[in-house]
């Protein structure tokens, strides 16, 4: 058994065969996170207990709600703990979770339905049912509330019929399937033994990959029929190529071990990012904690193009003191000793609701107040963190902090200059905004004019551009960043950025596509942030390019007619070591 990490070439998501039908060297498709593969076994998560369909009505109703009250209690202390154990956005979720297990709201619902003859468990199930639809009714950007939804339920249910919580339990280094994997889930893992994630539903920019992402697993979303192999079966999992091959042959075995070596030797070069004509690009880290900012300083990258600061206010009823949050700024600085640190601010709403910010009624809050926009109706929240975000540069400790500052969701010159007012007032040097949607895009040269720099966020771009959810799996092809559309509005934006002189960044999830890396500098981005795993392939291809080959190839993506053709015409055109780095 083999448990090496390791790159590789990525495809398209096919349906998996019927489970009886898998037999050794079947090939279950879906849509990889990452780029890492391991060859492990398969560590399938219990199945979650449910509701008897004969189950009684309470003889005691009074005693049957108190048991109601005990069971999300104890699941919302359990949740709480594991939270404060964990770091980064795991951390964050779990919070969220854990806020859902405590609303009154839930256990009302369920009390209701007991006194109206409904046993305990049943009640339970009950009303996560009647709150899942109203989720769903509220748009599918409440995808992610649904899956903590059913996490709590799970649990609630479980103890109520005295049965183990749903989950695995781990003895060696194994991949972890699920149908579906929650914070709750991936909190009560065994990270130690965790070598690789696949689910069978969940997108590439849900918070199972995200999770992934930051603990640097492999990870295989939308994966259908994994959860039916049998437990402990050896499989070959490769994010990069979106596949997972049961019971793999020695071939691809040996395959996977020889992209862990050249893996391993790409982390030797810590240099500074630059074509190999000396253009440079700086290769930065996302980041959303403190703890983050601690393992990106010990990992070889020029700083963070993005700091997460919403983690600091999941699953809380009030919004962090302005204390806490300088306390949190200052020790991130600290921690990143003096190197570029470009902090976003609050990115509230949609599919990150904070119960002190987030909107009543919106019926779709992925257009609703979300992002700076909740300047609008929370002036106070939006000025107080850039107020902490000015303290925590004047007071950090260590080398002059490089401190960077941009607001999320501006659409408009006039939302940039509102930006770049308030936080010079708070105190804040270099101000800026993200380009997160086509309107940004198309005025890149006017917002430029009234900040310091863009960072492009490709997630949300594609997003917006493609009028497609960035949570449904099963629409990953539009959102794939190298949709012709997608890319003509980062190119529209870097040219603003180069013709007025000034600092254009990408902090999605392109920016850690070795390929992409090649098409981004040749249209004139500076910087690329992303994950401090995904750092040294960018780092090798773009060594292997000038700047003048990369521009011909960012204008051979710009004349490709769809996402595929573009993909494949740069892979074509890179250096060959490069195009076998990445398939």
């Amino acid at each position: 058994m083999s448990t090496d990490v390791a790159p590789a070439p990525r495809t398209v998501a096919t349906p998996a065969p019927p489970a009886d039908a898998v037999a050794p060297g079947t090939v279950i498709t879906g849509v990889g996170a990452g780029r890492g593969a391991v060859v492990a076994p398969l560590a399938v998560l219990r199945a979650a207990p449910a509701a008897p369909a004969d189950e009684p009505a309470p003889a005691d109703p009074a005693a049957a709600r108190t048991a109601i009250d005990d069971a999300f209690a104890e699941v919302a202390s359990t949740l709480v703990a594991r939270a404060a154990a964990a770091t980064g956005a795991a951390a964050g979720v779990l919070g969220a979770a854990a806020s859902i297990a405590r609303d009154p709201a839930l256990r009302a619902d369920a009390h209701a339905r007991v006194d109206a003859g409904q046993g305990p468990a049943t009640a339970v199930e009950g009303a996560v049912g009647r709150f899942v639809e109203m989720f769903a009714a509220a748009g599918p950007l409440m995808a992610e509330r649904v899956t903590d939804l059913r996490s709590v339920r799970d649990r609630v249910v479980a103890r109520l019929l005295g049965e183990p919580e749903p989950g695995v339990t781990l003895d060696r280094p194994s991949v972890v399937a699920a149908l579906d994997l929650s914070p709750a889930d991936t909190a009560a893992l065994d990270l130690d033994l965790v070598v690789g994630i696949v689910t069978e539903l969940g997108g590439p920019t849900g918070h199972t990959a995200i999770v992934a992402g930051q603990l640097g697993l492999p990870c295989l979303v939308r994966a259908t029929g994994v959860t039916a192999l049998a437990d402990g079966t050896v499989v070959a999992l490769d994010a990069g190529a979106g596949t997972l091959v049961v019971e793999p042959d020695a071939a691809t075995r040996d395959a996977v071990g020889r992209r862990a070596a050249r893996e391993r030797a790409l982390a030797q070069d810590t240099a500074p990012g630059a074509t190999a004509d000396g253009h440079r690009i700086a290769l930065l880290a996302n980041i959303g904690t403190v703890e983050d900012a601690h393992r990106a300083a010990a990992s070889a990258v020029e700083g963070v193009g993005l700091f997460r600061t919403e983690v600091l206010f999941l699953g809380r009823t009030d919004a962090p003191g302005l204390e806490e949050q300088e306390r949190a700024y200052r020790d991130a600085l600290a921690a990143l000793g003096g190197r570029k640190t470009v902090v976003r601010t609050l990115d509230a709403g949609a599919d990150k609701p904070l119960a002190f910010a987030t909107q009543p009624d919106e019926e779709n809050p992925a257009l609703g107040v979300r992002g700076y926009r909740l300047v609008r109706t929370s002036p106070a929240l939006v000025d107080g963190q850039l107020l902490a975000l000015g303290r925590a540069a004047a007071t950090a400790d260590g080398p002059d902090p490089a401190l960077w500052v941009m607001a999320p969701m501006v659409s408009t010159p006039a939302e940039a200059r509102d930006v770049a007012t308030r936080a010079r007032a708070a105190g804040v040097g270099t101000v800026g905004v993200m380009v997160e949607v086509p309107a940004a895009a198309l005025l890149a040269r006017e917002i430029l004019a009234e900040v310091d720099f863009v960072s492009l966020g490709t997630n949300d771009l594609a997003q917006y551009t493609m009028a497609t959810d960035r949570l449904r799996g099963e629409l990953a092809d539009l959102l794939d960043p190298w949709q012709p559309a997608v890319l003509r509005l980062v190119a529209e934006t870097a040219r603003a950025g180069l013709d007025l002189g000034k600092p254009v960044g990408v902090c999605g999830e392109s920016a850690s596509d070795p390929l992409m890396a090649l098409v981004l500098a040749g249209l004139g981005v500076t910087s690329l942030s992303m994950s401090p795993g995904a750092v040294p392939a960018v780092r090798f291809a773009l060594r292997r390019h000038t700047r003048e080959r990369c521009a011909a190839l960012a204008a051979s993506a710009l004349g490709a007619p769809d996402a595929a053709a573009a993909r494949a015409v740069v892979l074509a055109g890179a250096d060959p070591e490069v195009a076998d780095l990445v398939g």
